[in-house]
């Protein structure tokens, strides 16, 4: 946790990758997409790994 100016804290995801760790799975482009992991998004998403490859994930990331 972090304490920003005004003195509230904030907590960070532990579990987010950007890719660049470790191969992305299709549950990481469900999270990084803003979406909830159900089996429909992670579907979508392991076409979209199928399709595009890694492009797929580089959309979502800065």
């Amino acid at each position: 946790m972090s304490a920003d100016d005004e003195g509230t804290t904030t907590e960070r995801p532990k579990d987010l990758f950007t890719g660049g760790e470790r191969p992305f799975d299709a549950e990481d482009l469900v999270r990084a997409s803003g979406r909830e992991p159900t089996p429909e998004n992670l579907e979508w998403a392991r076409r979209l790994i199928e399709e595009k490859g890694a492009a797929a994930m580089e959309r979502y990331l800065p």
